[in-house]
């Protein structure tokens, strides 16, 4: 069995975090970074990752979950909700595709819809109610691919960087 990550953005208030999110997903194995509803985004943060990361575009939500549905994909929302798990418990089952909510009023009711579960970040300090939904993308993802379920991904170490495909 193939398990694989996405993730959806939607209504992401700072254009400019979804370059530097396509850095962290790429660096994590995500299979693919779904947009809905703008297509355009700002590549700067990327460092040239953008490339290495499949895109898809949807116009609704619904037809993004459709979508990820015909992949039998769990669709994880990551807010903090009454029945959310915490991240570090890793709830993943199968492959899931993580939806993060606005960096201001996070989830809103119709991603909440359609969404299968919920997972939240536990924080060890008073300082901030949020994170920045890119440091948010990326506990969570590593969390994934952390897993049993996650595939491993072969990388050749030198020195301190890791040289990754010119593909």
């Amino acid at each position: 069995m193939v398990v694989e990550s996405y993730v959806v953005v939607h209504n992401i208030a700072k254009r400019h975090n979804v370059g530097t999110l396509a850095r962290s997903a790429s660096a994590l194995g995500v299979s693919e970074l779904i947009l809905v509803g703008r297509r355009d985004f700002n590549s700067f943060g990327s460092h040239g990752s953008s490339s290495h990361l499949r895109f898809r575009h949807f116009h609704s939500l619904l037809d993004a979950r459709h979508f990820l549905k015909e992949k039998d994909c769990d669709i994880c929302g990551v807010e903090i909700t009454d029945n959310a798990v915490a991240v570090n418990q890793h709830p993943f089952k199968r492959s899931t595709a993580f939806l993060l909510g606005n960096e201001g009023t996070g989830l809103s009711v119709k991603e909440c819809e359609i969404c299968d579960f919920f997972v939240y970040i536990p924080q060890y300090g008073g300082g901030t109610a949020s994170l920045n939904v890119t440091v948010a993308a990326s506990i969570v993802l590593h969390h994934f691919g952390g897993t049993d379920l996650a595939f491993t991904i072969f990388m050749s170490a030198c020195g301190h960087r890791l040289i990754v495909s010119e593909s």
